[in-house]
């Protein structure tokens, strides 16, 4: 019987820091992050839920929706709507892309995406402090700029790449249609599931679902979801070989192996920035915790060799 693995695309995955974002670029990314699957397909004997970020893609689609309506009057779609928008696009381009490489390689396996809703508490306090970067970099004082003739927050990027819009990202609850993720996958095809974090519902009154302005962190939907459908293992694919304490200084130390307590008392340390590594270390602690099973925070090229990346495991 095949294991069953949910892997988490990082946002390099689908585009590059530098790259315009066009769809050659995002087809070509997609491309070559689906043929680094084969060796958990092939070799590691693995079923595959995949997730993935949107942070970029949904950010852009916000860009399009603004200028659309100070152009020609079109109404501006809310957050909710435009997470939904890039889970069916990037949904799409990663289906099609797999299944060429899976052609490519004379292999057969249906690609299934689902639109998945996420519950989330409309009380989270993560609406009054929003930390969720989404769209392109700008300087400070294009940053500056746009948030005088708006509401928007922007935040400097930990690694020094620009400012970047930051929006709500509460902490997910619910995974709407986890049981049929978990069936399909396990029957032997690949889902494509809770892109971008799913789309964040909350129930504005008894058996009333209604979307929410945010965007849920992939990596914490993604532990959640692992946990929820017994998942063997979970990859968070990130754009570095392992985890790093002193990340980007003459001290810095990668981690091969470490404990949730490890994890945790590193995270307090504050050894990982928000906005970049620390949901992923968050999000590994949850599934650990939860599952009694490993994870493993690595870059795509590392997938399934025996030490490549970071493993959180329970002791």
């Amino acid at each position: 019987m095949r294991k069953l693995a949910v892997v988490a695309f990082g946002g390099n995955a689908l585009l590059q820091s530098g790259q315009k974002g066009t769809i050659d670029d995002q087809e070509k990314n997609a491309y070559e992050t689906s043929e680094k699957l084969l060796v958990l397909l092939e070799e590691k004997n693995y079923n595959l839920v995949i997730t993935h970020g949107n942070g970029p893609q949904v950010g852009n689609i916000l860009l399009c929706n603004t200028a659309g309506n100070k152009m020609y009057g079109l109404p501006e779609m809310p957050l909710d709507i435009s997470v939904a928008y890039s889970q069916g696009f990037l949904g799409y381009m990663i289906e099609q892309q797999l299944r060429n490489v899976l052609m490519d390689h004379d292999l057969d396996r249906d690609i299934i995406t689902i639109i998945t809703q996420v519950l989330v508490n409309k009380d989270d306090t993560a609406f009054n402090n929003p930390t969720k970067p989404i769209g392109p970099y700008y300087t400070k004082e294009e940053a500056d700029k746009i948030m005088e003739g708006s509401s928007s927050v922007f935040a400097e990027d930990p690694r020094g790449r620009g400012w970047r819009k930051v929006v709500a990202s509460p902490r997910p609850l619910v995974i709407n249609n986890k049981k049929s993720i978990e069936k399909i996958a396990r029957e032997g095809s690949i889902v494509v599931a809770v892109g971008g974090g799913g789309i964040p519902v909350f129930y504005s009154k008894e058996n009333k679902l209604q979307g929410i302005d945010a965007v849920i962190d992939k990596d914490l939907a993604s532990a959640l979801l692992a946990s929820q459908i017994n998942a063997d293992k979970l990859f968070i694919l990130t754009d570095v070989s392992k985890v790093c304490l002193n990340f980007n200084t003459p001290q810095e130390k990668s981690l091969d192996r470490i404990s949730i307590s490890e994890a945790k008392r590193y995270l307090n340390e504050g050894h990982f920035a928000e906005g970049s590594m620390a949901p992923k270390i968050r999000a590994a602690i949850y599934f650990v915790e939860h599952s009694g099973k490993d994870a493993i925070i690595t870059k795509t090229t590392k997938l399934g060799i025996d030490d490549g990346g970071t493993r959180i495991v329970m002791v």
